[in-house]
């Protein structure tokens, strides 16, 4: 079932964006370039209310099916942090030498060590 709602959701994603790169815009006439004069292919109405219906028809599939998938989606997901083991809890860090470092033990430094002398 989620496989068909994915290619339904694709075949309208590309779908959309076709129709709305067809569309004739503010003074743009890319729809002309395509198919000749658009305002004589849908007839003396021009394609603007085919187009603009379609749109809106393709829109609502686009956004039914996003929902759809999320719904479906989100019940078989858990977060990745779930389970997840702190990096406290891991393992004993380990000293070039194999030797675990004694905790009562303070690392000292170069300074301390002129300090001491």
């Amino acid at each position: 079932m989620q496989t068909l709602i994915t290619v339904i959701h694709v075949f309208t994603c590309v779908l959309l964006v076709l129709v709305i790169l067809v569309q004739s815009g503010k003074g743009a006439e890319i729809s002309s370039s395509f198919a000749g004069s658009s305002q004589t292919v849908f007839g003396s109405s021009g394609g603007a209310n085919f187009f603009t219906r379609f749109t809106s028809a393709a829109a609502a599939v686009f956004m039914v099916t996003s929902l759809t998938l999320t719904l479906i989606g989100g019940d078989s997901k858990k977060s990745l942090f779930e389970g997840a083991v702190p990096a406290t809890q891991n393992a004993a860090p380990a000293t070039a030498a194999g030797v675990a470092p004694n905790p009562s033990v303070a690392p000292s430094s170069p300074a301390a060590d002129a300090a001491q002398k």
